[in-house]
């Protein structure tokens, strides 16, 4: 046997080291996030416009969401390494009890030691993909969590000492409920009365987050056209209106929910590519870059987008009086069926085809979010989510009182 060189040997320690070292810069780059508090924003500002603008440019190319299929390779990759880790465990395990002497061995030994060095260079292989992903995932997503909060940044109205109560939420609820009721009876429906739209979603979203970005530096440059999810029907199942793939740089859309939903979860998904990683900020610019279009779908779907958050905080304002709440505008029939997330048919479809029970992928996608979020410093969970009525109020204060 040759002797291996030195060469060989540098290369072999520094394959082994690179991956761990990649995962150990990443925390650092977390770390660097939570104790200086410039740090993220320094580079959302300045560094992060990069990879939208460059290999979301490539991506952007493909019809399909390159993200969402990234996703389920990894899945079957993380599959085929358990599954051949139990097969080689039961392989060692048989080994051992099978005697030297005659009957052969049931398990060659060439066999095994080639099946064993096969297994053990696809491990290193996804120890490096797991190094890589990493460092990505840290840098268009974990580190946009440490970002100064919208408010901070920007000037959304209001005083940020200012509390609200009862007579700003009133006001602010009663003017979303008008301007939903009142745009209810203008669009065009078929026999069912879902409302029919013959105008591109995608390209319209695009070009309201553009508008957007004259206020807000950082909505500004290229923006890649909205994506429909493959597989809808499983993110249905986790009541999933939109997706930000970090790794591709894209933002994707359940292609089976309802039409309301499209424009302002576009736009929602959109902002994510610009920083807005928080989900009560992504709520609030998807609102913001609906509402003054002059498409009245976008209008009708920021509306509906947070009018449920409105309703629920006023009636929590003022205690579920039913008298106090009767005596303020309420919600059209046609306005509250608008506000759908799938059509019945939809929902026919998705649990017709659907291999888990929807309770079952909704209850564990539901832990995985609110995990998510809690570890990436947002103490409420998905609970955040609602968090935009804070911004709106402050937007529109002013305005409306």
């Amino acid at each position: 046997m040759g002797q291996r060189t030195s060469g060989e040997k540098k290369v072999k320690k520094w394959q082994l080291w690179t991956p761990g070292i990649l995962i150990l810069f990443a925390a650092g780059l977390n770390m660097a996030g939570r104790v200086w508090k410039g740090f993220s924003d320094f580079y959302v500002d300045n560094i992060f416009p990069l990879w939208v603008e460059t290999y979301g440019r490539i991506t952007g190319i493909f019809p399909f969401s390159v993200g969402e299929w990234m996703l389920y390779l990894a899945a079957v990759l993380v599959f085929i390494l358990l599954a051949a880790g139990i097969i080689l465990i039961v392989c060692l395990a048989l080994r051992r009890r099978v005697p030297s002497v005659t009957p052969p061995p049931v398990i060659p030994s060439a066999g095994l030691s080639a099946f064993k060095k096969l297994y053990g260079g696809y491990a290193f292989f996804l120890y490096w993909v797991l190094g890589i992903v990493s460092v990505i995932m840290m840098l268009n997503c974990f580190l946009l969590y440490q970002v100064s909060p919208i408010t901070e940044r920007y000037e959304i109205g209001g005083s940020p000492d200012k509390i609200y109560g009862t007579e700003e939420i009133a006001a602010l609820r009663d003017y979303v409920v008008e301007q939903a009721n009142a745009l209810a009876p203008s669009f065009e429906r078929d026999e069912k009365g879902y409302i029919i739209y013959k105008e591109d979603i995608r390209e319209k979203a695009r070009q309201e987050m553009r508008r957007l970005g004259g206020t807000f530096e950082n909505l500004q440059g290229y923006y890649p056209r909205p994506k429909g999810l493959c597989l809808s029907g499983f993110y249905s199942q986790q009541s999933i209106m939109g997706y930000y793939f970090p790794f591709s740089m894209e933002a994707n859309y359940n292609r089976q929910m309802y039409i309301t939903n499209m424009p302002v979860s576009m736009c929602h998904e959109l902002s994510h590519l610009k920083g807005f990683i928080l989900e009560d900020e992504a709520n609030f610019l998807g609102f913001l870059a609906c509402v003054d279009s002059r498409d009245e779908l976008f209008r009708y779907s920021a509306y509906l987008s947070v009018i449920g958050y409105l309703d629920r905080d006023f009636i929590r304002a003022i205690g579920e009086d039913g008298e106090i709440y009767a005596a303020h505008p309420q919600i059209d029939e046609q306005v509250a069926k608008d506000k759908k997330f799938l059509t019945k048919e939809s929902w026919e479809q998705v649990e017709r085809k659907a291999v888990l029970k929807t309770e079952t992928v909704k209850r564990v996608a539901d832990a995985f979010l609110d995990t998510n979020l809690t570890l990436n410093g947002v103490s409420d969970g998905t609970v955040s989510y609602s968090r935009v009525v804070r911004l709106l109020l402050r937007y529109y204060d002013g305005k409306l009182y």
